[in-house]
């Protein structure tokens, strides 16, 4: 659960006092998506302020740190650096290019992919990942993701059973693994 930068309220401390609210529910597995988007109408400053609080709320409750990044790389790595996160943190959807990625798996950080595997480019990059360092989602695209674990599972020469079973290790690593028993 978190405040995504493209649906910051005008009242976004009532909305903040919201998320606090229920963010500490056994159900809320993670505080996100939150982060920072160069293109959507919301204002800049405004995102940030609202992120850094999300890291602040992440860390305090010690819930991972879902982020949807748009443009905004280094903001992104400066407040997470400035939040001094101590949580996991995942960067969703990820599409981008191996030496981002690679900054983001050395500051200890998760890369999930979707619909960006149908290209050959992302499914060159993830053979290059650690498979204890990924996930895989769809998102809100129509893609399903069975589609998603056969791709993954082709380009990185693996059965779909053992990556379902590293998928599930990495999350129960860094969720709450009682949910998942």
């Amino acid at each position: 659960m978190g405040i995504h930068p493209w649906h910051i309220e005008e009242d976004f401390e009532s909305q903040f006092e919201n998320l606090i609210s229920y963010a500490n529910n056994v159900s809320v597995l993670a505080i996100g998506e939150a982060g920072l988007d160069k293109i959507c109408k919301t204002d800049f400053k405004l995102q940030q302020q609202i992120f850094s609080r999300q890291i602040q709320l992440a860390n305090e409750i010690q819930k991972p740190l879902i982020i949807h990044c748009v443009k905004a790389w280094a903001e992104v790595f400066s407040l997470l650096e400035k939040g001094s996160i101590n949580v996991p943190v995942v960067f969703h959807g990820f599409n981008k290019n191996k030496t981002l990625a690679n900054t983001i798996l050395e500051k200890g950080f998760y890369l999930s992919f979707g619909k960006s595997l149908k290209h050959q480019n992302q499914l060159d990059l993830l053979k290059q990942i650690s498979m204890e360092k990924l996930f895989l989602e769809t998102d809100d695209a129509s893609v399903n993701i069975d589609e998603i674990y056969k791709l993954a599972s082709n380009a990185l020469s693996i059965d779909m059973n053992s990556l379902s079973l590293q998928i599930q290790k990495n999350a129960a690593n860094i969720f709450d693994a009682s949910f998942f028993i």
